[in-house]
């Protein structure tokens, strides 16, 4: 049930309110609700990842139970939204009663719960963020990248989907160094270079960069492995920071 800032009086009696605003204005809802006279729910519960219970201490101080309840999907329409929430994974945290009332809903959903202190909520949603949004971007990146070799931008999504879903799912069988491959898996130094050289010759600052700084990390999940040639991870990390103009 969605209502207005002026209908906030009209709100039924529950036992839990959930509160899915946008992220700069759950404080000023909480703190509209707790303005309102009797009791509204017993538990109250925001739905933002990056904050935490404590943007509900106006309705605390009511005496509300609150916690916040966040599901790690990647929601981009209403219609598979609503569906994906189902049997997903949910970051929940709050007051023992907040706790408990957003394990059952959770439960009820199908999905499984964890839980994570109030302080860690920003910490934990850029977790999120890069795992989702930034994975997102990242493929826009590279599908420019393709599209300049004479693929339209759908064909360059198109090629690019199922290698991305593979990778997805090395990740679902392995740790992250067991699951990366490629040219810093081998540490092939000299395909490294040849990539800095043409990403230079586009002219693709933001790709050039992106490469070079997740190719850092790349090089060290190479060295955790263990199996690449200790010399030649040393190039590459040469070459990177040449790249991100580290000395």
């Amino acid at each position: 049930m969605a209502l207005g800032k002026g209908r906030l009086g009209e709100l039924p009696r529950a036992d839990v309110l959930f509160i899915s605003t946008p992220d700069d204005v759950v404080a000023e809802t909480a703190e509209s609700l707790a303005a309102l006279p009797g009791v509204l729910a017993r538990v109250v519960l925001h739905t933002s990842g990056a904050l935490s219970s404590d943007a509900l201490a106006p309705m605390r101080a009511r005496g509300y139970g609150v916690g916040s309840m966040h599901p790690l999907v990647a929601v981009s329409d209403a219609e598979t939204g609503a569906e994906s929430l189902r049997r997903a994974f949910y970051c929940v945290e709050g007051d023992a009663a907040a706790l408990r009332a957003a394990r059952r809903v959770v439960r009820d959903l199908g999905g499984r719960s964890f839980s994570i202190g109030a302080r860690d909520k920003a910490l934990y949603h850029a977790s999120a963020l890069m795992t989702a949004g930034h994975t997102v971007a990242l493929f826009d990146i590279a599908a420019g990248l393709l599209a300049r070799c004479g693929l339209s931008q759908s064909e360059a999504r198109r090629v690019l989907l199922p290698l991305l879903r593979s990778a997805v799912e090395n990740l679902s069988r392995q740790t992250p160094e067991r699951a990366l491959t490629g040219t810093f898996a081998r540490a092939d130094a000299e395909t490294v270079r040849k990539h800095l050289a043409a990403l230079r010759e586009e002219g693709d600052t933001e790709a050039l960069l992106t490469y070079a700084l997740l190719g850092g990390r790349s090089l060290r999940l190479a060295a955790r492995r263990g199996d690449a040639d200790a010399a030649r991870l040393k190039e590459i990390a040469r070459l990177l920071a040449e790249a991100l103009g580290v000395e």
